[in-house]
């Protein structure tokens, strides 16, 4: 994690090292999902851009294409959320905080992983949050590069640990103001920018940083957008690598069926939610998230809207 905070270093997105050579020999997109194509993906996760010394360049790389049909998309296909990736005994979301909130405190007995307050300086709209355990109107950790447009731009056809990689990698994660987060939705370059015009070069550089090391590709529409910012700074460099591999070494099924099983009704958090995380899971039910009938608020410790990861 610790190439994370050089990269949100960046305000204007000047002055920063290029990317890292992506990783070589890896596994490329192999069809696991059930919506996979028996083809191979036309670019194997991190076989894009190497390289590069400015983001227009880099981009420049990128293949275009359309976007592929959102059939068979599930957030779960992604892995659970958040998955240790990195094995640091902490899940990713509370890494990411404890890297980028300052005054930071964490939970007593978590091996100082639990974030429980601090304060953020948002890189989408330019504001001071102060972020408190539990409230999770404040603060949500973004995917860059969302994870439905990463599925509509080549990672439906990846295994689930490649997708896994790219939920959990640190160079596709910003802690930023929820409400601008959820504005953003699975929006590319072309439907959401950051309030913040500072801040544009910056996440623009840093999707084409990912999707390069990817190896996703880019719509007609994504690429104009993107050119037009980066035509406001055209020295702007790639975005600094995180060393996260583009596949997670984790065991994982992919669940993308929907849930099954039936939560037991009268118990607390709503007239339907499970009782704990213990008759969640014993149902095949988690993760559990915001808007499923066994969904309550006492099973979502950290506030994010997925209980019983």
């Amino acid at each position: 994690m610790t190439a994370l905070v050089a990269a949100l270093a960046l305000t204007s997105g000047c002055g920063l090292d290029p990317i890292e050579t992506p990783h070589a020999g890896t596994d490329p997109a192999a069809p696991g999902s059930p919506a996979a194509s028996p083809a191979p993906s036309p670019a194997a996760p991190g076989a894009t851009g190497s390289g590069a010394t400015t983001a227009a360049a880099l981009l420049a790389s990128l293949p275009v294409k359309g976007r592929a049909p959102m059939t068979g998309y599930d957030r779960a296909h992604f892995g659970p959320a958040w998955l240790d990736a990195d094995r640091n005994g902490c899940d990713t979301r509370n890494d990411v905080l404890r890297e980028q909130l300052t005054d930071r405190a964490v939970r007593a007995g978590s091996r100082d992983c639990v974030v429980t307050a601090g304060t953020l300086e948002d890189p989408y709209t330019a504001t001071s949050i102060d972020f408190v355990y539990g409230d999770g109107t404040l603060v949500d950790i973004d995917h860059v590069v969302a994870l439905g447009n990463a599925w509509a731009t080549g990672a439906h056809r990846w295994d689930i640990r490649n997708r896994a990689a790219l939920a959990n990698d640190p160079m596709n994660l910003l802690a930023v103001d929820a409400s601008a987060n959820r504005q953003k939705g699975d929006g590319d370059a072309a439907t959401w920018l950051p309030p913040s015009k500072r801040f544009r070069c910056s996440y623009v550089a840093r999707q084409v940083g990912v999707k390069a090391k990817y190896g996703l590709w880019v719509t007609p529409a994504e690429r104009q957008a993107i050119e037009r910012v980066l035509a406001s700074c055209p020295g702007q460099a790639p975005v600094p690598g995180s060393g996260a591999p583009v596949r997670v070494d984790h065991e994982l099924g992919d669940p993308g069926a929907p849930v099954t099983g039936t939560p037991p009704a009268g118990t607390p958090g709503g007239a339907s939610a499970f009782e704990s995380c213990t008759a969640a899971r014993a149902a095949g039910a988690t993760p559990v998230r915001r808007g499923h009938p066994g969904y309550g608020a006492h099973l979502d410790g950290d506030g994010d809207g997925v209980a019983c990861e």
